[in-house]
């Protein structure tokens, strides 16, 4: 056998395709660098055909040298089975304590397997089964193997019993809802530094909520970025996941704020005063002179002391959010000391756990404490937000946005350690929209190490974001299936290669979690992907994405008619531009200006006006679109086109609910090209639209009432009364 072929087998065995079908529907073969790279990124020897031939061998006897799997996800009501190894012929007893402390023996099943010799000692196999009635939860496996009181062992593993559908979604069914999906950092109020914030989300899920009759509103992630400017503008590039961003406090909402000093509370109000233009201008959001000024803000806030019950408060959700928080905090400090390409991250703060760092959690114990008080400031402004939604009348409320992955040189990165794979970065194959491929440069989950750790650092990141959420929108969730690896010293973004994760244990602990705080799952599953991912996500009860311009079926576009019922259905998305940017054909010019096309631009803008006139042609025939509309009526046809579809959620974009054109990011460029992600809200005439004008705004109001005639003629409830 060559080194190519073995070198296949291993890739294959370990989940690393050799070979995937693109979006041209042509399969093209996966290069042996890159396979190699991608290998010893997670620390899987393929330099020569021996260490192939070695790696195969781990892969084989890996199960035998533990005696429990590392983390065992189960769904409730199934049977399932345990594997236990020990020394052939010892005796071995398994149990599970659940979560609640009730202990559960386990009885083991007669199947035979031949034992093996291990590293020099025969190696038995026992079989236990695991009852289809243990509760959700996160419980512990626990195998005891007793020869006489001089020799017994004892091994642990985590088990997770998930639901078998999301109940949250399943309530859903049957009644057709709508939202709004927006950018917070572009909506903004006469009472925003600039940018919005978590004061302007609860308004604007009152608006939309109380006098639309809105039942969620869908906002881009809210991670945390860098702890201090510059910060990155992308909301899908953060430094972790699992806590949110300090820009989006509103300062004067802070208790402590009342209490400053007169001199100190003047500088702070003189702050705000001083971004009154800022919230005006329609060109560009500048987050650092206000992430700056927010900055000095907090620091004066906090030094204010804490009343007792607050201070109880604040203590609890320290203690919650554990260790995690610290780690995340010393971060935060070390990082606004050390620049991102400082030596120092190399060796003396390499993690968290060196001399240095240990070190550092005493010398800047209060700028750490500051780091914890903003996150606990984050967690109650969002809390009251969804409070508000849901008080407006929302069923869902806020569904937040968790993004694929985080900064490279971010804090999950080094907080979370071999968690994430170094020397590879996560991106996406060409594809008709993104020809050259893409890059996001973003470390992705080591498969291998997430289990070995029992799924922790996900659970942990799936809790905080859904803990004040009524939902969540899980980005490229084709991801929790298969990413697309890409080398750092790949050539170009198409010389990756998908790596395969446990579906079956990621989709299960998200629907667990979820299902614990009653939040409802959309999956963004857009894109190449096989058909069995849409199929689990609908038996597991995760509603999937449709975008009525990808709907097709070979060069026709499908009826909305015939979309899923388990679906959120929108008109566009945040990486295309507004519907009214879409018609002008404004995405495939901005392509073609910045190099982007791989085909002629005549061609291209061809292709895309004949498959835009097919679905205006849909509406059409349905009696919704007029030969003479304007692209006001046009963008109301379309989306009352998408309410005929069975679609359980509708997005609207609130771009399109004000008329905006400009696209909000433009993938596979940088900000050098474009200025993704600093777009402000405007209307069709380029004046700001700021959260309060949305009670009102004419084509706000009529965009809903289209919505609703659409319901009334479906039978179906009204967006509003």
């Amino acid at each position: 056998m060559t080194y190519t072929s073995q070198l296949r087998e291993l890739a294959g065995k370990c989940g690393v395709s050799t070979s995937y079908r693109g979006w041209d529907h042509t399969e093209h073969e996966v290069s042996d660098s890159t396979l190699h790279h991608i290998l010893a990124a997670r620390g899987i020897g393929a330099d020569t055909e021996d260490d192939v031939a070695a790696s195969l061998r781990d892969l084989d006897e890996a199960p035998w040298r533990r005696t429990l799997p590392p983390v065992v996800v189960i769904v409730q009501g199934e049977t399932h089975r345990v594997e236990v190894h020990v020394p052939h012929g010892d005796p071995v007893s398994v149990h599970v304590t659940t979560e609640h402390g009730e202990h559960v023996p386990l009885t083991q099943i007669q199947v035979w397997v031949d034992p093996r010799e291990i590293d020099g000692a025969l190696v038995g196999r026992a079989t236990f089964g695991l009852p289809a009635d243990l509760p959700i939860g996160w419980h512990t496996v626990t195998a005891d193997s007793e020869i006489d009181s001089a020799h017994r062992t004892r091994a642990q593993c985590p088990l997770v019993v998930t639901p078998r559908r999301l109940s949250a979604n399943d309530a859903l069914l049957g009644e057709q809802r709508s939202g709004l999906a927006a950018q917070l950092y572009s909506i903004r109020s006469d009472r925003s530094w600039g940018v919005g914030d978590y004061a302007d989300l609860a308004d604007l899920s009152t608006i939309a909520g109380g006098t639309h009759g809105f039942d969620y509103v869908l906002v881009n992630p809210l991670h945390a970025q860098r702890p201090e400017p510059p910060v990155e503008a992308s909301p899908y590039l953060p430094t972790t996941r699992r806590f949110f961003d300090p820009m989006y406090i509103r300062v004067e909402d802070i208790p402590e704020t009342a209490y400053l000093p007169r001199d100190q509370y003047a500088k702070v109000r003189e702050s705000a005063r001083r971004f009154s233009k800022a919230n005006k201008r329609t060109r560009k959001i500048d987050r650092d002179p206000s992430f700056r000024a927010k900055l000095r803000a907090l620091s004066r806030i906090h030094r204010v002391t804490l009343s007792a019950t607050r201070q109880a408060e604040f203590d609890a959700f320290c203690e919650r959010e554990g260790h995690g928080l610290d780690d995340f905090a010393l971060w935060c400090a070390l990082a606004e000391k050390f620049g991102p390409e400082d030596k120092i991250w190399q060796v003396e703060a390499a993690h968290p756990g060196t001399d240095f760092a240990t070190e550092f959690r005493s010398t800047a114990a209060d700028r750490i404490a500051f780091h914890k008080w903003l996150q606990w400031t984050c967690d109650q402004q969002l809390e009251r937000a969804q409070l508000a939604a849901r008080r407006s009348g929302m069923d869902i409320g806020i569904m937040h946005d968790l993004a694929v992955g985080v900064h490279r040189q971010g804090a999950d990165a080094w907080t979370l350690g071999d968690a994430l794979t170094a020397g590879v970065t996560v991106g996406a194959p060409p594809d008709n929209f993104n020809q050259q491929g893409q890059n996001w440069n973003q470390p992705p989950w080591n498969p291998d190490r997430l289990r070995e750790l029992g799924y922790g650092p996900y659970r942990d990141m799936l809790r905080t974001i859904l803990r004040h959420a009524g939902g969540v929108r899980v980005d490229h969730i084709l991801g929790l299936f298969r990413l697309w690896w890409i080398p750092q010293a790949a050539r170009t973004p198409g010389d990756g290669a998908y790596v395969e994760y446990d579906h079956e244990a990621l989709i299960g602990i998200l629907v667990l979690e979820a299902e614990r705080a009653g939040a409802v799952v959309v999956g963004e599953d857009l894109g190449v992907f096989e058909p069995r991912v849409q199929e689990y996500l609908g038996q597991r009860g995760v509603f999937g994405t449709s975008i009525l311009w990808f709907e097709n079926d070979g060069d026709s576009p499908i009826p909305p008619e015939n979309y899923r019922e388990l679906c959120l259905t929108s008109v566009t998305t945040h990486d295309l531009p507004p519907t009214v940017g879409y018609l002008r054909g404004e995405h495939i010019a901005l392509r073609s200006r910045l190099g982007l096309l791989e085909r002629d631009v005549e061609a291209e803008t061809a292709q895309d006006a004949a498959g835009r006139e097919a679905v205006l042609d849909l509406a059409r025939t349905r009696g919704l679109l007029s030969a003479d509309a304007s692209e006001k009526e046009t963008v109301e046809a379309l989306y009352r086109l998408i309410a005929r579809s069975p679609s359980n959620l509708l997005g609207v974009a609130l771009v399109d609910a004000v008329g905006e054109n400009r696209i909000q990011n433009q993938p596979g460029t940088d900000e050098t090209q474009y200025q993704n992600w600093r777009i402000p809200l405007a209307d069709h005439k380029g004046r700001a639209v700021w959260v309060d004008d949305l009670v009102d705004h004419p084509r706000m109001v009529s965009l809903v009432a289209a919505l609703n005639e659409a319901a009334l003629k479906a039978g179906l409830p009204p967006v509003s009364d």
